[in-house]
Order: C-alpha cells, then structure tokens, then sequence
C-alpha cells in the first residue's frame, strides 16, 4: 500500500528572482561578447548558453497547487510525495508532477434494476458525495479513482437493494422505503469499505430513486391500495366496537331502556352497520309495533 506523505516545496516566488537573474545573466553574457576585446568572444558565448540552460532548467521546476487541490511528486517513476501548500511552488525539475483534487464532489448513479430481498424486480439510484483524502492511494491504488468511484457505488448500490424489501410485511422490519435513515447509513458503508483502497472517502449516500419495475408496478399498487384499506378498516372497526361499548354502558347507567341479550345484539349489530358502513344509512321504521 502506498500512503500520502506530505512534503514542503520552496517559494515559487524566490526562486522567479533567481530565475530572473539568470536570464538576465545569460542576456549580458551574449550581449557583452560582441562589445568586448579583452575577453575572447567564445567564451562569453559559452557562459551565456550555459547560463541560458540552467535558467531553463531551473523554470521547469515551477508549478501552482490551487485550493483544494494536491500535487503529487514523481522523480524516474518512484512516489516522493505530496505538496499541498497552495499557491506558486518550486521543486526539482526533474520531479514530474501530477494533480489531484481534494474537492467534494458528487454523482448519481444510474438506475438499476435490480431484484430486492423478496424477488420483486425493482429500480433503485443513489446520490453519493465523496472526496479523496489520500493522494497517493487515488493515483496510484487504481488505475482511474473516479471511474472507480462510479462503477463501485453501483456495485455497492446492487448489492445493498438485495438485502433488504422494497416493503417490509413485519412491524419492526427494515425497507428500503420506509427506512430511508437506516438505509442511507447502510450504503454509504458499503460504498466506503470498496472505496478505501483509492483513498476517497464517502461523505454522504442517499437514495435518490426507488420504484417498482414497470411489469409490476401495477399490481404492486394494488397491494398497496389494499393493504391501506384493511388498515383502515381496522381502526373504523377498533372505534366503532369503542363506541358501542360506550353507548351501551350509557343506556345502562342512565336506565334509558332496559335490553335484553338479544336486543343487545341486535343493536350492536345495526350500531355497527351504521358506524362501519362506506355509505349513509336510512333509518327503517318497524310499523309492527304501532297499534291502530
């Protein structure tokens, strides 16, 4: 494994002064060989090229580290380390040196289709923001650390939609749609643990698209629908049995009316057709009673 080590590189802006009288140096070393008599011309001329070439060199060596951004030092193929000091720099020219950012960056996968842990083919897509915090693992670990990023946040992606359902059918279960806290937290360390090796760390993963395949999305609907109904249904009928109750406990308390057994029942069924029925009821006078 290959870690980040930071190192210094001078002043660029020194070493431009340097620079400068350099090729200030070789200018009046060309210059004075034509004027002078004293001193052969030759070798004049020799000292104004060789001047010439160490400023040269010597401005091979500058580079820039923006914001955010790293410079990562090579010298013949073999890692020498990372500069982060931003601004103008200088370092051995013969260093090669490439850049990384240290930005926070962000993508969204594409939509998957996948099967959930029900075998319910489903589509899924993810927003993950991400960073690299080790130089040299990202340039050197992988071949392209953001390509690497994509194609292993989609694996993680993958994977993760396999191990959990779309809906959970238990009270205490874990879906993909209804623990979007649980399950964000789980991808991001899915994602972290494939991305370790490039030196990117994961700052956030979220889901971003979740549905049901087009094949069943509409039967799937359906199952929704019904289980919203019967959920319904259940706390229509827990406060219409309530509401009975009460009303019963009242009649008899009050001494209303007195009811036997059968009336009882007869009245908590229409009591019950009355508050549990989809629509309006009409009240029904028994005219077997009247007397003419």
């Amino acid at each position: 494994m290959i870690k980040e080590i930071r190192i210094g590189a001078a002043s660029g802006y020194l070493m431009l002064l340097a620079n400068f009288a350099l090729y200030s140096a070789a200018i009046v070393a060309f210059v004075s060989a034509k004027r002078t008599v004293e001193v052969a011309p030759l070798a004049m001329i020799v000292s104004g090229i060789g001047l010439l070439v160490i400023a040269i060199f010597v401005s091979c060596g500058f580079f820039t580290v923006h914001p955010n951004k790293a410079a990562v030092l090579q010298l013949f193929g073999k890692y020498v380390g990372t500069v982060k000091d931003e601004g103008l720099r200088w370092t051995n020219p013969f260093f090669a040196k490439h850049m990384v950012s240290l930005r926070t960056r962000n993508f969204e996968t594409n939509r998957l289709k996948v099967n959930d842990f029900d075998g319910n083919p489903i589509e899924i897509g993810a927003v993950v923001v991400w960073k690299v915090v080790d130089s040299a693992e990202a340039s050197f670990q992988v071949e392209n650390y953001e390509n690497y990023v994509n194609i292993q946040s989609e694996s993680a992606l993958r994977t993760l939609a396999t191990h959990y359902s779309y809906d959970s059918h238990e009270k205490d279960g874990i879906s993909l749609r209804a623990n979007t806290a649980e399950i964000a937290a789980r991808l991001q360390q899915e994602i972290q643990e494939r991305l370790a090796v490039a030196g990117v760390a994961v700052v956030e993963a979220r889901i971003s698209h979740l549905a049901y395949a087009p094949e069943i999305a509409a039967a799937m609907l359906q199952r929704q629908q019904a289980s919203a109904i019967v959920a319904a249904r259940q706390k229509i009928v827990e406060g219409a049995v309530g509401m009975v109750e009460m009303a019963l406990d009242m009649l008899s308390q009050r001494s209303v009316v007195n009811l036997d057994e059968e009336r009882k029942a007869a009245m908590v069924c229409n009591l019950l057709v009355v508050l549990c029925g989809e629509r309006s009821t009409q009240p029904v006078i028994n005219a077997g009673t009247l007397h003419h």
